[in-house]
């Protein structure tokens, strides 16, 4: 099938041409129509899928075509409300169809202005639209087609009230399609309340599953061992794009200082920033300025990047659904992608749950050390030496040295540098299955010796 098929508006389709859109993905293949039809529409499908074209095409078609005047598009994050907006953009932008985003963080006065001089298209988080509507500043916006996008993360982050009460200011006579990955309870129960008959459409487990283009590796490895495997791995995996998850807004700090004192083009995304940072960061890891991106979970929601070859997780994720997030964010449309998660040997356990609950197929790996350094080896201690900082105490030390020559003193010194350096290049990152076995088969011995001693405790 061809986007021709659909007979789209001729200065939308121009955009799509141009877009390089070729063949529909499965998501666009079935909503499409369905959209066009103007039936209410449940689409379950992952980020990285095509949804916001296959939306965001029948929408504007209507647009164009002069069917509808106002369309609203709800997203749970302020990045991703700027990148649906941004592809909205270059899309329909020879049919002049005009989109804002509109997010917290920033002044009313000009997102009031535009909405009050006709904009088409709307593209929202949560926070701020409620306030708008709710204050009565946006009374003249009443879109005739709403879509939720990425429902289950706006249950996450908490949402939901703000949704239903969004939806109390809205038109009935609208259509409404919500697009989520997963269909938890609540969001079953949210799709029944404001949807009219809606129809079904799901991609999951189609070909462009996640799991199925993903690779999947873990490392086992000790504490003290985590920013050394960041760092080989970044070495030898052929990357084009990471992103680093991390727990907490001060590991991402640490680690991308850490990586950044190291050489590595390397970048940190937290909530703690300012908004206009965080576009800025963003903006420069999609242009490709920025390789590596450390981030948190919150941080990363909706992010939606082409070409992010790997994925690490600087530590397992505290549950199965972050798990499945943060891997969704490589492996787009059908290209392959890496997912790597270091774990402790306390943290096998728990890693072995979410691969069990996920169905993920994950491989134990390691990385083999080097034999000697090489050119580029050298060449990274050369500059490490030439940036370091002069010790207050390094002429004094000197004076200590006595009449030893300057150049064997040099050679001595850099030689304690180049032995520390041919210790972690031939050192092995990652237990190998013996030895996590092993680790295994004690760790279980320790719990059942607890649980003993306990039932003796009791008995007593």
């Amino acid at each position: 099938m061809k986007f021709s098929e659909f007979n789209f508006h001729r200065d939308l389709a121009k955009g799509v041409k141009i877009a390089g859109f070729k063949e529909p993905s499965p998501i666009q293949k079935m909503a499409i129509p369905i959209i066009a039809n103007g039936s209410d529409m449940v689409g379950q499908a992952h980020t990285g899928t095509g949804k916001t074209a296959a939306f965001g095409l029948p929408m504007m078609d209507k647009l164009a075509k002069g069917e509808i005047e106002r369309a609203l598009v709800i997203t749970p994050t302020r990045e991703l409300a700027t990148q649906v907006a941004d592809e909205l953009y270059h899309l329909g932008r020879f049919a002049g169809i005009r989109t804002l985003t509109v997010y917290g963080g920033v002044g009313y006065g000009r997102q009031i202005a535009l909405i009050h001089k006709g904009v088409q298209i709307v593209v929202a988080t949560p926070g701020r639209l409620k306030d708008l509507y709710k204050k009565g500043k946006i009374d003249v916006f009443n879109p005739e087609i709403v879509i939720l996008d990425e429902a289950d993360e706006m249950l996450d982050m908490g949402f939901l009230e703000e949704i239903k009460e969004i939806f109390e200011y809205i038109p009935q006579n609208r259509q409404t399609l919500l697009f989520s990955a997963t269909m938890p309870e609540p969001i079953k129960e949210l799709a029944s309340d404001i949807l009219y008959e809606p129809e079904f459409i799901s991609v999951i487990g189609d070909e462009e599953t996640t799991n199925n283009v993903i690779d999947q590796r873990y490392y086992v490895i000790n504490e003290s061992q985590r920013d050394e495997a960041v760092v080989k791995l970044l070495e030898t995996e052929d990357i084009n794009k990471v992103i680093i998850f991390c727990r907490m807004k001060r590991e991402v700090d640490r680690l991308n200082e850490y990586l950044q004192a190291l050489g590595f083009n390397a970048a940190g995304l937290h909530g703690d920033l300012e908004q206009m940072d965080r576009e800025m960061i963003i903006k420069a890891y999609k242009r490709g300025q920025t390789k590596i991106m450390v981030a948190t979970d919150v941080a990363a929601r909706g992010l939606d990047v082409k070409d992010v070859t790997h994925v690490f997780n600087y530590h397992i994720p505290f549950d199965p659904q972050s798990y499945v997030h943060r891997i969704g964010r490589t492996g787009r449309a059908g290209k392959s992608g890496q997912a790597i998660t270091l774990v402790t040997p306390e943290e096998f356990r728990e890693l072995q749950r979410i691969q069990k609950e996920v169905g993920a197929e994950m491989r134990l790996a390691t990385i083999q050390g080097g034999d000697d350094i090489d050119d580029s080896g050298l060449e990274y201690l050369a500059d490490q030496i030439r940036e370091m900082p002069v010790h207050k105490n390094a002429e004094a030390l000197i004076e200590y040295m006595g009449d030893i020559d300057k150049n064997i003193l040099l050679e001595k010194l850099i030689s304690c540098f180049i032995d520390k350096e041919e210790q972690n290049v031939g050192s092995q990152i990652g237990f190998d299955q013996n030895a996590v076995d092993d680790m295994m088969q004690s760790y279980i011995g320790e719990q059942k010796a607890t649980r003993n001693n306990n039932r003796r405790k009791k008995r007593r």
